[in-house]
């Protein structure tokens, strides 16, 4: 998928990271729980760059995390890498040494970790960010309504596009015959459906969030709930050479996703307030916050739990055939992730 650089809101990584080196440690946030790791602070804080899409809302914990003192906390010296809001993007970040780890949605992972690509991941950060809207003027109004209908997606391998493909094929379609998908600008996705270029779109938050409330879209499916009940969509995959020289760093990285995405769970509007303050995204606080308040936050697995879902997810892509039919879905799970903790 392929976000427009315009989109980045116009606030540059060296002004993040500026605003963030003077943040204190967190020490007061009383975030805390037995899953947490709790390293011993003791001398200088490892430095791990972190790719991340500064645009996207569900990314935006990541940001706040920085500038609150959350990384510190835990003592490690986190720098942010814009690595340009799409899947290719963030494996070249990993590959040409740009990033040491990165966030990123796990049906953006699995494809190249299946080619050999060198990375491990290692801890969940929320679920639910893709939204399936359709036009109230069409009269759709649940997935069996959608079939032979004109979906709007911004590009054919973007994640919306591959995240309802596997909905509809277990619903019992063909994702591929028994609709259209129609390719428009990444912006005018709302307005194709508003003006009945297309029926229906598959889009992300907040975008996705925002047009549905513009142009009063129905949801007929997301990737919280139906299929994607209790699933994590965005995960954290570290470098494989950085993470044998680094596993005490990247278990610190984790520790700290785990305590960011968890306060933002219970506190959307403090996270929504920074974002809109900071990276001017063109979406009122009043609008994040409601966006961020409907992801699941609470939804960050690691270890085992981490290898149901990625084996899950492989599952997914075999199905809509983007991963091998050879490739078996338990023992590639185990094989492309890493219990951080353990």
């Amino acid at each position: 998928m392929t976000i427009p650089a315009g989109r980045s809101g116009g606030v540059s990584r060296r002004k993040l990271l500026k605003v963030s080196a003077a943040a204190g440690a967190a020490g007061s946030l009383g975030i805390a729980g037995s899953r947490l790791f709790a390293p011993a602070i003791a001398g200088p804080a490892p430095k791990v760059r972190l790719a991340w899409t500064e645009v996207a809302a569900c990314h935006s914990p990541l940001g706040f995390g920085l500038a609150k003192g959350f990384y510190a906390k835990h003592n490690v010296d986190v720098e942010l890498f814009y690595q340009g809001a799409s899947g290719q993007t963030l494996i070249q970040a990993l590959a040409t040494n740009k990033a040491d780890v990165g966030a990123g949605l796990v049906l953006d992972w699995l494809k190249p970790l299946e080619q050999g690509f060198d990375v491990k991941l290692f801890v969940g950060s929320h679920g639910g960010c893709q939204r399936l809207l359709a036009s109230p003027a069409s009269g759709i109004t649940d997935l069996a309504g959608l079939k032979g209908k004109r979906i709007a997606i911004y590009d054919p391998g973007s994640p919306p596009k591959i995240a309802f493909a596997v909905t509809l094929a277990k619903a019992g379609f063909d994702p591929e015959q028994d609709f259209t998908w129609q390719v428009f600008p990444f912006d005018l996705l709302g307005e194709a459906v508003a003006r009945g270029d297309a029926d229906a779109a598959a889009h992300l938050d907040p975008w996705a969030y925002s047009i549905q409330k513009q142009h009063n879209l129905v949801q007929l499916a997301d990737t919280q709930t139906g299929v994607y009940e209790g699933r994590v969509c965005c995960v954290l995959g570290a470098n494989g050479p950085f993470l044998a020289a680094n596993k005490d760093a990247v278990q610190r990285v984790a520790a700290a996703n785990l305590e960011i995405h968890e306060y933002t769970a219970n506190h959307p509007d403090e996270v929504a307030q920074w974002y809109a303050d900071t990276l001017k995204p063109g979406i009122s606080k009043e609008d994040l916050t409601a966006n961020l308040s409907t992801l699941v936050f609470h939804n960050h697995p690691v270890g085992k739990e981490l290898v149901k879902h990625i084996k899950h997810s492989v599952e997914d892509l075999k199905l809509t055939k983007v991963i091998d039919p050879g490739t078996d879905p338990e023992e590639f799970a185990n094989r492309i992730t890493l219990d951080i903790f353990a």
